[in-house]
């Protein structure tokens, strides 16, 4: 234990929760957006994995990772076109197609990488990544914050864009209405179906590219099921939240600090059952659920289909 709470355990603590938490941060504020807009999009665990599948295949075949997000992104786009197409435009039940559509994602990457890799596990080079000039070199944070692929200052950027829309735009005006009045929002002119898709559209695209980075920077590599619940933990962000986007960092900096345990446990040379640290992260959302969870507030119509003319 007196290897605990060093710098190189501190630093590989930190450095391992940026990298989990950016594919929970993307998540999240895609379905953020998607839930205020009134859908409950269950199926962002299959569009992440979506995203990672293409993402890492984008990647392999151009040697190039910037190619490889926006396949990724293009892979999560593709499967919330099929929610857009049941859930909003036909108005079934969101959390059944969610669920088919995440189970179906899982074997169907699982299936497309079989066909295309066989047994084999091909491994991407690793990222060069953009250092900050004297922030970079402040002791313990500097590492681990200030030397991260860009994307992680793209997606913190993202939650600053997220809020200025929500607080001082039309369209956040729209998304707010959509979710808790839609009627209201058919009434003014605004047509609710193409409010929502939108919504549902920009959350399948983050998650892709949530997706592609999980695969591309965080693990070098793809494998079946890689996302391994992380597209769930996004909901429960979005959730918890309460519909600011700065809470959905925070919340994935934690759960991000309990995914990287194990590996700076590791560098600690502290041996800790793996399975033992792989529930931490499951057992801080039942926490968090249990201390925020009340206070949580959720849109009136989340989870509703519209039905324009319906009373």
């Amino acid at each position: 234990m007196s290897d605990l709470f060093t710098n190189v355990f501190l630093s590989a603590l930190l450095f391992g929760a940026v990298t989990a938490a950016v594919p929970l941060l993307l998540a999240g504020l895609g379905e953020q957006m998607s839930e205020k807009s009134g859908v409950l999009n269950i199926g962002i665990e299959g569009m992440m994995l979506m995203g990672a599948y293409t993402g890492f295949l984008g990647a392999y075949l151009t040697n190039s990772l910037w190619f490889g997000f926006l396949t990724g992104a293009v892979g999560g786009l593709l499967v919330s076109c099929i929610m857009v197409i049941l859930c909003v435009r036909h108005g079934l039940n969101q959390i059944v197609i969610g669920i088919g559509l995440t189970l179906g994602c899982e074997g169907l990457t699982a299936l497309l990488h079989h066909f295309q890799f066989s047994r084999t596990y091909p491994r991407l080079p690793a990222a060069d990544p953009t250092v900050i000039p004297i922030l970079s070199d402040i002791p313990v944070i500097g590492p681990a914050f200030f030397k991260q692929h860009l994307l992680v200052y793209i997606a913190v950027l993202l939650v600053f864009v997220a809020t200025f829309i929500y607080r001082r735009t039309q369209l956040g005006l729209n998304l707010q209405a959509a979710g808790d009045k839609p009627a209201a929002l058919d009434v003014s002119g605004v047509d609710v179906f193409r409010t929502r898709a939108f919504a549902v559209l920009a959350t399948g695209t983050l998650a892709g590219l949530g997706g592609a980075y999980m695969a591309n920077i965080g693990a070098g590599i793809f494998v079946p099921f890689i996302t391994n619940g992380a597209g769930f933990l996004g909901i429960v962000l979005a959730m918890l939240a309460r519909g600011r986007p700065v809470w959905v960092l925070i919340g994935a900096m934690v759960f991000g600090i309990c995914l990287s345990l194990t590996t700076a446990l590791q560098v600690a040379g502290i041996n800790i059952p793996t399975d033992l640290i792989q529930m931490i992260p499951f057992l801080a959302v039942m926490a968090m659920l249990i201390m925020f969870g009340r206070r949580s507030t959720l849109p009136a119509a989340l989870g509703i289909p519209y039905e324009r003319g319906a009373r």
